[in-house]
């Protein structure tokens, strides 16, 4: 009974959303009050619905009802309790309703939060949310149902991937599809705007908290999809720029440019054209990654759905959603009044220039990534005999994205100095002088204490650096006046912007990262075959095998090798790498063993076990690496503080009605 009241709650969600999609609107068209008011309940009402069915399906997993057939395909009776509850957004139909929650959630906070927007826009920009959310109720509903029966019911189930039984795969999608599902309000905000035909500081002020926090999670799903891969697939690397890697980070490059043209049109009320078709563009994005997980198109360790039919309807989903906002686009754009003008050298021209730069690294990996497809496309339909298959990897993507990367990251520093409208670039110039000499001073002394070792790693830390001390130079110039006591300064420095404050934090996170990422190049390999008590060394350490043992997990037998860390003769530390295989769908997985020393780690993982004992490793060093994460956590950090900034908080201002004189006595 649960699960069919969890399908009909499905199922009025997906008629609510009907309604908040089209009554709000016609009101927006025709002025009427009434028909506006419908939007507030109706998101309230959706989001309800769709929250229940969640936890219908939810429960089913958490019961181990392998009556549903998703449950059936996709969990096991042994499967531990945490497993059981991320199990139900680890596939396709389970995420697909996660994705579609939160976009009604999103919805009601909007409402929620949209008390003091103008009805007309608030009524606009909950019906193209509904909007977006009936296209995915109706794709879940049509081609993709969590709640379908089996009869009879299997008294057991099939088992989760056990790629995905890990903790990290229990908190990446949810914090991905945040970031995702939460630039569908700017989205949703930028047509709403178009169709009430204002766009101005006031908007902006609304869009910029919420592409904030989509920002931020993004931020961080990425992150932590990319540390689950370093540690969980046992080829110790962090990046690989697969396609549904890049999928993600897409919309976080357009999504960063959108968060920085928000700023300038709240400040200067300029900008707005380009605020709106990045609003669209970063969405659209996230809809893209969408399509390419779930279309069938690539064969991804991410990717969740082979079936082709539901890749055409998120197509034509695609192809609505985006092809219309973009000719709504193109039919109002010339209808938006020009706003705040400055000159080219000023904090407004730095944030072009940083768009500008953010776009082109995006156009590249858009390229890199899609091209492959379309090719095979193309030659497979010209010649089906003989279909094309070529490969985008690694160094198509360095030698495009550094070049663009790199003279983006030397100017930010630039741009946080410079003064709103008309800036100075010698006098900001000057202000970095000690910043930019110290920055070079580290760079020589990272080339000399690695010398004899790769040329551009030294620059990559000296860029880091830069970034670090660029941004304490912009809190330390804010604060700082000629003759001031060092209390004064704190007490300035403390009054500051909280603004201002997460921007300095989120840029030197950024530089955090950098140093990490420069200094992977430094790493350690040792592929080896050991047998228990023989020794290896890697880099200042010794590793020796102490033994290979069997461990019985909750559903899974693992053989696990137990490596014994030595650095000058004294043991520092033991780790354990494995081998496990599930029991249900008896599938081996690697994996790794960790140890961290300050921000380094020795990472192990084991290849195979000969008949003669000896145990095939890949051993590595990797320094600093874990300043990679750190820095994303940093960066999600400044923009949380940002969030938390007052201006964020308090609502644009509304216009005081006139008072009503007093009547004559």
């Amino acid at each position: 009974m649960i699960i069919e009241t969890g399908h009909y709650a499905l199922v009025l969600a997906f008629a609510l959303s009907l309604v908040l999609s089209t009554i709000p609107l016609w009101g927006v068209v025709t002025r009427d009050p009434v028909l506006m008011g419908v939007a507030r309940p109706a998101a309230f009402a959706m989001t309800g619905f769709a929250a229940l069915s969640y936890l219908a399906l939810t429960w089913a997993y958490v019961t181990s009802d392998f009556s549903v057939f998703n449950v059936l395909q996709n969990s096991h009776s042994t499967k531990p309790f945490m497993y059981r509850i991320s199990g139900v957004w680890a596939n396709h139909e389970g995420s697909m309703l996660l994705w579609v929650l939160i976009l009604a959630v999103f919805a009601a906070l909007i409402a929620w939060r949209g008390r003091h927007m103008p009805q007309r826009l608030l009524s606009g920009v909950l019906a193209v949310q509904g909007s977006v959310a009936a296209a995915f109720f109706l794709f879940i509903l049509a081609t993709s149902n969590p709640f379908s029966r089996v009869v009879p019911a299997p008294f057991e189930g099939e088992g989760l991937n056990p790629l995905l039984q890990d903790p990290g795969l229990a908190i990446h999608p949810p914090l991905l599809y945040l970031g995702y599902v939460g630039f569908s309000v700017a989205f949703s905000f930028a047509v709403g705007a178009l169709i009430e035909g204002r766009i101005d500081a006031v908007w902006a002020r609304f869009v910029r908290p919420w592409t904030l926090t989509a920002w931020i999670f993004l931020t961080l799903g990425i992150s932590m999809g990319s540390y689950w891969a370093y540690y969980e697939l046992g080829w110790g690397g962090w990046w690989f720029w697969d396609p549904v890697e890049n999928a993600s980070l897409m919309p976080w490059l357009a999504g960063t440019a959108l968060l920085h043209s928000t700023i300038v049109m709240e400040k200067r009320d300029a900008l707005k054209v380009w605020t709106i078709l990045l609003s669209i563009l970063t969405f659209s994005l996230s809809l893209m990654g969408t399509f390419l997980v779930r279309s069938g198109v690539l064969t991804s360790v991410h990717a969740f759905a082979t079936d082709p039919t539901r890749g055409v309807f998120i197509l034509m989903i695609l192809i609505f959603f985006i092809g219309g906002s973009l000719a709504l686009f193109a039919w109002r754009a010339q209808t938006l009044r020009q706003g705040g003008l400055f000159a080219p050298i000023s904090r407004e021209g730095g944030l072009v220039l940083n768009n500008l730069f953010l776009s082109a690294i995006c156009a590249t990996v858009f390229v890199g990534t899609l091209y492959p497809l379309a090719l095979e496309a193309v030659t497979g339909w010209i010649d089906p005999t003989n279909p094309s298959k070529i490969s985008v990897g690694p160094p198509f993507f360095n030698a495009t994205f550094l070049p663009l990367a790199v003279p983006l990251l030397l100017a930010v520093p630039f741009g946080q100095a410079l003064a709103w409208k008309r800036g100075d670039l010698l006098a900001v110039t000057q202000r970095l002088v000690f910043a930019g000499a110290a920055a070079v001073v580290i760079t020589i002394l990272t080339f000399a204490y690695t010398y004899g070792g790769p040329v551009a790693a030294p620059l990559g830390v000296g860029l880091g650096a830069w970034l670090i001390l660029g941004s304490i130079n912009d809190i330390v110039t804010r604060s700082w006046r000629s003759g001031a006591t060092l209390s004064t300064v704190l007490a300035r420095a403390a009054g500051l912007p909280r603004s201002a404050w997460g921007s300095a934090i989120a840029h030197a996170g950024l530089g955090v990262s950098c140093i990490g990422i420069a200094a992977t190049v430094w790493g350690v390999e040792r592929i080896t075959a050991l047998k228990p008590g023989e020794k290896t060394e890697l880099a200042a350490y010794t590793v020796m095998l102490d033994g290979v043992f069997p461990r019985q997990g909750p559903d899974y037998r693992e053989t696990v090798a137990r490596l014994r860390i030595f650095s000058d003769g004294q043991e520092i530390g033991v780790i354990e790498p494995g081998r496990r295989v599930f029991a249900v769908r008896t599938m081996p997985t690697t994996e790794a063993g960790l140890m961290t020393v300050g921000l380094g780690q020795i990472y192990a993982s084991v290849a195979d076990i000969e008949p003669d004992g000896r145990v095939g490793l890949r051993i590595y060093w990797k320094p600093l690496v874990l300043l990679i994460w750190l820095g994303s956590v940093v960066m999600a950090l400044g923009g949380a503080l940002s969030l938390l900034d007052r201006r964020a908080r308090v609502g644009a201002p509304v216009r005081a009605r006139a008072p009503v004189p007093a009547p004559a006595e």
